[in-house]
């Protein structure tokens, strides 16, 4: 089973997240921010991922901290889960509509962290959460994960439509990504024979 245990502690946060890429997307979440617990949610069903996060952060001061930390736990995890990247599939993309919103994501499981990220979320707040957040969260998981990552909205003006596709976008190229390939036998699927 591919699974991971993060605990992270610092004067900011303090988060215990587990990941399981072979899961069935069940989620167990509490950050204290109520719309990253709808986010991770989504994305622990929409990558069929099992996920537990529990994180206590100074969401007094604001939700930046409790966002990053758990994008970067979350790309410890995802990086200690895939473990040599044998027989992965190593890319994955989605066109995802959020109704109104059309949101593209692609991801490759290279061992090189970039993140291209294009959403432009047209108001400064989602709710009570501040929509530069988005990005920061997405930071920290490609810093981590050691992952290349394409996010760009193709159409919409709705912020939490905008948000939320590019959550459930991202989760089902994560999906594909790491999904084994019989045809690999176990192969790193790269010429260099190394990601």
């Amino acid at each position: 089973m591919r699974s991971s245990e993060i605990v992270r502690r610092t004067a900011e946060t303090d988060i215990r997240l587990t990941l399981s890429l072979d899961g069935t997307g069940a989620g167990d979440i509490d950050t204290g921010c109520g719309f990253m617990n709808h986010m991770l949610t989504l994305l622990a069903k929409h990558a069929r991922f099992d996920l537990t996060v529990k994180c206590v952060g100074d969401t007094d001061v604001d939700d930046h901290h409790t966002v990053e930390d758990i994008g970067i736990c979350l790309g410890q995890a995802f990086a200690e889960a895939i473990g040599d990247m044998g027989g992965i599939r190593r890319y994955g993309s989605m066109i995802l509509p959020m109704d109104e919103a059309l949101i593209l994501s692609a991801v490759d499981i290279s061992g090189r962290a970039h993140l291209s990220y294009d959403l432009e979320i047209p108001t400064q707040k989602i709710g009570a959460f501040d929509a530069e957040l988005v990005k920061e969260f997405w930071l920290g998981f490609v810093r981590k994960a050691n992952v290349t990552l394409h996010i760009r909205k193709l159409a919409g003006e709705n912020s939490h439509h905008i948000a939320e596709g590019a959550f459930k976008s991202v989760a089902r190229s994560l999906r594909e990504a790491v999904a084994i390939d019989p045809a690999l036998n176990g192969e790193i699927p790269s010429t260099k024979g190394v990601l």
